[in-house]
């Protein structure tokens, strides 16, 4: 086996260092927000794996341009449930305590400790029931010694008492109450700011929301939260060949699974999607339907279109514009790639290869990365993990292969094991996986047992 990887991913939820750049690099960004990115310190230049032909991007190479072309979307308020999964643009400041005031954690009878110490089945102590207080509904009130009263679990407790006694240890008499237990001051009470305490940070910047965190700002009376959208992808596919599934299909005709495939990764991904479908291969048509689509795009992703053939229409069509740049990516499957901004909207498009698979690889190394960027959600990369292989895998040197697996974690610990079939067209056996296997450009051959860099895909992150 071959060692001499040197193409490893760069860090998780950074851009990838620009040696050349140290301090604060201007980053463009998709949204109506400048910002200005922090870069680590002048680090040594990424090593190029000596494999890869001259001319060919590294997949740093290529995910550095598209994280350095796309920022992180303007903050505003939204509505609380609107921000699940989306980070919080500021810390949030608890403005009142949690509870508010002193309340029941039962339901029973208000008291004075004092007054019930000596209370036991065998001689209960006996007190008057001088009214009731229902959660939402109490006025203030107040007991005195000597005397008791019915409350209910959320209800504030009467000025005077000390102590809830459960319902449990009583007869429940409505008048006059028997009590068969002796209780301590501040049982079955919730004081005011046991939780939290107005002016404590409870969320930090950047923390992600989930429903805990969405029901913590409601308590607080919080019903809208500072965080940057959700962007708004559109999703084209291209090609007169793709039909729209549940249509008729020529004998040469196919359904189109790419923009379903991708709009579906795009949702998975937090963001919102606009599927257009497929576009035929006339410039004159997908560049008009393209310029349609940008009023609801902060990000277009195509897929097909842009390698060497006579009818590449997005190829063509963008690279007369001169805002777009399309190159070859040292990875398989997925090797041409493009990325730029359009028309007079400057919106940034990121165009695929058309073949399944490739285009799903490259929106999990590519896309991805773009969408959680523009929502600030970090990291931007999907972790990889380490797996024990379960099969031999051969790789030819160059390129950085990702190959389809099923990885499980068993009582030995996790392994990976390599699907048969390595064709860009064969979506079936992509269906069939839940991990990519990641073999370096050096590297021409990894072997039963050895362990390996692993994307588990679907995972939350």
């Amino acid at each position: 086996m071959s060692t001499g990887d040197t193409g490893g991913e760069p860090g998780q939820g950074m851009l990838p260092a620009d040696p050349d750049a140290p301090g604060q690099q201007p980053v463009a960004t998709a949204g109506s927000e400048e910002l200005t990115e922090p870069v680590r310190p002048a680090a040594p230049k990424r090593q190029r794996a000596a494999s890869i032909p001259d001319g060919m991007l590294t997949v740093e190479d290529h995910l550095e341009k598209i994280l350095r072309g796309i920022g992180p979307l303007a903050a505003y308020d939204q509505p609380l449930v609107e921000s699940l999964g989306l980070p919080l643009h500021e810390d949030f400041v608890a403005p009142m305590d949690l509870p508010l005031f002193d309340n029941s954690a039962m339901d029973g009878y208000a008291v004075r400790a004092e007054d019930i110490a000596s209370a036991s089945r065998q001689r209960p102590v006996t007190l008057p029931v001088v009214g009731e207080i229902s959660a939402g509904s109490a006025k203030p009130f107040a007991i005195s010694a000597g005397t008791a009263v019915k409350i209910m679990t959320g209800a504030p407790i009467p000025r005077g008492a000390d102590s809830v006694i459960p319902y449990e240890q009583t007869d429940r008499g409505n008048a006059r109450v028997q009590i068969f237990a002796p209780t301590t001051p501040g049982q079955c009470i919730r004081r005011k700011g046991d939780d939290v305490r107005s002016g404590e940070t409870v969320l930090t910047e950047g923390a992600v929301l989930g429903p805990r965190e969405i029901g913590l700002l409601a308590a607080l009376g919080a019903p809208r939260v500072k965080s940057r959208p959700r962007p708004r992808v559109v999703v084209m596919s291209t090609g007169s060949e793709l039909r729209e599934p549940g249509t008729h299909l020529d004998y040469d005709s196919i359904n189109d699974g790419n923009s379903y495939m991708l709009a579906a990764a795009v949702r998975a991904a937090g963001a919102i999607c606009y599927r257009v479908g497929a576009v035929d291969d006339k410039p004159r048509t997908f560049q008009r339907v393209l310029s349609e689509q940008l009023v609801r795009a902060d990000l277009v992703v195509t897929s097909g279109g842009i390698s060497k053939g006579d009818h590449d229409v997005v190829k063509q069509t963008l690279s007369a514009l001169g805002t777009v740049e399309f190159n070859e990516v040292a990875m398989q499957p997925g090797k041409p790639q493009g990325f730029g901004r359009v028309f007079d909207e400057q919106t940034p498009i990121i165009t695929l290869p058309g073949n399944p698979v490739s285009a799903y690889v490259s929106f999990e190394v590519f896309v991805l990365p773009a969408i959680r960027r523009m929502m600030g959600r970090t990291p931007y990369r999907r972790p990889m993990v380490h797996a024990v292989l379960a099969a031999d895998l051969q790789s030819r040197p160059g390129v950085r292969q990702y190959v389809r697996a099923v990885f499980e974690v068993t009582h030995r610990g996790a392994k990976v094991t390599p699907l048969s079939g390595s064709g860009s067209h064969l979506v079936g056996t992509l269906a069939k996986a839940n991990a990519l296997i990641i073999v370096g450009e050096d590297q021409t051959a990894l072997n039963l047992g050895d362990t390996v860099r692993t994307l588990v895909l679907d995972r939350p992150f």
